[in-house]
């Protein structure tokens, strides 16, 4: 498999590492982008890359809770320009789709399309086609998820990232709570965990883990002459680096370091005399990966002028 120098470019961008390197892990690897990352991962060069790759279509991420049925939507409908996801019949047509997914509870985007959408005497498709048509793009309703209960949303970025957090608790209704709950979602928006806790972690992305983490000590001329068990023990103590990294209850509380989120909840469920739990959570990133169709700027005003 050939690559080009954009693909040398995508995979700088993708690890942080350098040019050359990046050059060398492409040609070791025939040019494959996956493992071209653990390559350089192994030789402990690049950090562990996030499963969005890069961000590229436009739209807008929405997350709300809906007054009517007091059910959580977070839902993405893609456009191809940043400038109608400013558009308000846009904006209009995206909360009416997450209100039609509160009140229907769909199981997939394929179920909503011939739904009736709220406020409207069409269905979900025909408006998605008169605002296709109206606005002169194309459009494309990706995802939702929506979520009963205990819950908080929050939108970041005016529609880039969107997220909503689950909780089972007895003082939900209590001064404090909201603030908590708004705390939590900023900190998924922020940090972007891959799970919930250590618990949630497949056992096979750990050996994954463990098997890169072998290879940087082996390829460590420092570390590599240790004893097995010693390495082991590493492995171990990195393994638990990648969970407090990784992992929503063991990540450090943005607004305060010294504390995690589990102990951040703690706290608050004592203050407010009760009991609160995360049950999960989900984050929403506008595009992640999809990719976009790169035109270069003057030809497209060549082409628009023929």
């Amino acid at each position: 498999m050939a690559f080009t120098a954009k693909d040398v470019q995508a995979l700088r961008e993708k690890t942080g590492v350098g040019m050359m390197e990046c050059k060398k892990a492409l040609t070791e690897t025939d040019g494959d982008m996956d493992k071209a990352i653990e390559v350089l991962r192994e030789k402990g060069l690049a950090a562990v890359t996030k499963k969005a790759g890069r961000i590229a279509a436009e739209g807008v991420v929405l997350a709300m809770v809906d007054e009517a049925t007091k059910v959580g939507v977070v839902i993405e409908v893609n456009s191809e320009t940043d400038f109608v996801a400013k558009n308000e019949k846009f904006m209009e047509f995206v909360t009416s789709c997450a209100k039609t997914v509160a009140a229907n509870k769909p199981a997939s985007v394929e179920e909503l399309l011939p739904m009736k959408a709220v406020g409207s005497d069409l269905t979900v498709e025909e408006e998605l086609r008169d605002k296709v048509l109206t606005i002169g793009e194309n459009m494309k309703i990706r995802r939702f998820t929506y979520a009963e209960g205990v819950l908080t949303t929050y939108v970041h970025g005016g529609g880039k990232i969107g997220v909503m957090v689950t909780f089972d608790s007895d003082v939900a209704d209590k001064e404090g709570f909201g603030a908590y709950a708004q705390d939590v979602a900023m900190q998924v928006a922020a940090i972007n965990p891959g799970y919930l806790d250590s618990a949630a972690v497949p056992a096979n992305v750990i050996e994954h883990e463990k098997e890169i983490l072998k290879a940087q000590i082996s390829n460590d001329p420092k570390l590599s002459n240790k004893p097995a068990n010693i390495i082991e023990k590493m492995v171990d103590g990195r393994i638990g680096k990648y969970y407090k990294e990784n992992c929503l209850l063991e990540q450090a509380f943005v607004k305060n370091g010294d504390i995690n989120i589990a102990q951040y909840t703690e706290q608050t469920a004592k203050e407010l005399g009760g009991s609160i739990k995360i049950t999960g959570f989900v984050r929403y990133e506008k595009g992640e990966g999809l990719e976009k169709k790169e035109e270069n700027f003057a030809d497209e005003v060549a082409s628009m002028m023929k």
